[in-house]
């Protein structure tokens, strides 16, 4: 393995934009452990990768604390998807909120950096009108549907 090579956390990485970063981070040479709850995620998104001696899946729900080593954090968890997260909103906001500050604990305990993903349904329901956004944003926009 290179010198600049990573112990990488995908958290969602069983989803299709978590399976993918996953497969090029292991392309980059680094060693990916993928965490996911298979809420959304479908392990068959991450087959191709199972048989990388340097892949790791292991299933978690980050609105609990989880304690490994590494060096990066992609937080990628959450329904993204309104028929998901409108099903168990409840638990859309833990997976949201709880598992952001387990991740930036993790982040903290061993100096990784972090990416912290969200989906635009965030920003609640925009108009359009002649090429120009209108309407209202929200930054809690998953809370309105409690």
């Amino acid at each position: 393995m290179p010198d600049s090579s990573k112990r990488i956390l995908v958290t969602g990485g069983a989803g299709f934009i978590g399976s993918h970063l996953c497969a090029a981070l292991l392309d980059r040479g680094h060693e990916v452990l993928c965490v996911d709850n298979y809420y959304t995620g479908r392990r068959s998104n991450i087959e191709p990768l199972l048989g990388n001696r340097r892949f790791e899946a292991l299933r978690h729900d980050i609105t609990f604390p989880l304690y490994v080593e590494v060096d990066e954090i992609y937080n990628l968890a959450c329904p993204a998807s309104p028929v998901h997260y409108q099903f168990d909103p409840v638990q859309t906001l833990k997976t949201s909120v709880h598992g952001a500050i387990n991740m930036l604990g993790l982040a903290k305990r061993t100096r990784a950096k972090i990416l912290q993903a969200s989906t635009s349904e965030v920003y609640g329901d925009p108009e359009t009108s002649a090429g120009e956004l209108l309407g209202t944003c929200q930054s809690a926009g998953a809370a309105r549907l409690l």
